[in-house]
């Protein structure tokens, strides 16, 4: 279709390696330069379980990601289980505890707040658009949640959409212009992840199939910060999302829908909009300074 970038076979799957590559040497780099001080290890050390993903990772493992010394993460991960941030899984191996989960949601608390206004504004904006606000899934960094919507008095039904529309085929981050919107800034474990799931049988006709135009549409959404989707999800209506970042981290997407017939390719005032009401929600979530001197 005319709306994908064209991309090789080849070199797409090249080009991962070698981003993968260069994020594990700048993170060895940046231990190495920045890493002196305890804390700073501490925190090299939990990002990378988020990094590489996977269910345990052992300290050699951990150590070469980081650049640390694998006694000095030897020591960190037997500390951290005192303190509640890891665990022991297996003999060697160790995991992020739970009580990061519940870190991160107490995190989420209220930042949320008046985004039922922001979407209702989107779609007044957007000449009665259907509005919707995509999350990252709480307890699956590699799906999608609908988690808010802006519909008016529409009834989904009638216009074609069923709950499974909403809430199932549209969970994929390789569908729909939000999911790849939010694909497009998570880590590349996570994208890998992705890319090896089948497409949704319930997906529309402009999904993309291909992995390589899909990698190439991520690029694009980084370069231009918003998604268009064209019968992606669903036969007959056309989609703009832009992503919601929380103190640089992918947390959602606002996704603007509308009959092919009446949006064939969303306009400029449509596209500036979207990313407006994103740019608002991220503006919620951002971190805030504390108010003492």
């Amino acid at each position: 279709m005319g709306h994908r970038t064209a991309a090789s076979q080849s070199t797409a799957p090249e080009a991962a390696q070698h981003t993968g590559q260069a994020r594990r040497s700048t993170a060895a780099a940046g231990s190495r330069t920045h890493g002196s001080g305890h804390a700073e290890r501490v925190f090299l050390v939990q990002t990378a379980f988020a990094e590489l993903g996977g269910h345990a990772h052992g300290p050699g493992e951990i150590a070469e990601f980081t650049g640390l010394d694998d006694s000095v993460v030897y020591r960190i991960l037997q500390s951290g289980i005192y303190q509640r941030i890891f665990e022991r899984v297996d003999r060697g191996l160790y995991r992020l505890r739970t009580s990061a989960a519940q870190l991160a949601f107490t995190a989420l608390d209220h930042r949320l707040d008046g985004a039922q206004t922001v979407l209702s504004d989107l779609r007044e904006a957007t000449g009665n658009g259907l509005v919707f606000l995509y999350m990252v899934a709480p307890f699956s960094g590699a799906q999608r949640q609908c988690v808010d919507m802006a519909v008016g008095d529409s009834d989904l039904a009638e216009l074609g959409m069923t709950p499974r529309d909403v809430l199932s085929v549209t969970r994929s981050l390789r569908t729909g212009a939000s999911g790849r919107t939010i694909l497009a800034y998570l880590p590349e474990v996570l994208q890998q992840r992705v890319l090896a799931e089948p497409v949704p049988d319930q997906a529309g006709p402009g999904v993309y199939r291909d992995n390589a135009a899909l990698l190439a549409s991520l690029a694009e959404v980084r370069d231009l910060g918003h998604a268009l989707g064209y019968e992606e999800c669903m036969a007959g209506w056309n989609s703009c999302a832009a992503p919601i970042m929380w103190d640089g981290a992918i947390m959602g997407a606002v996704l603007l829908l509308k009959q092919k017939t009446v949006m064939p390719k969303a306009p400029d005032d449509v596209i500036e909009a979207t990313k407006e009401a994103a740019a608002v929600l991220s503006r919620h979530g951002a971190a805030r300074p504390g108010t003492d001197a």
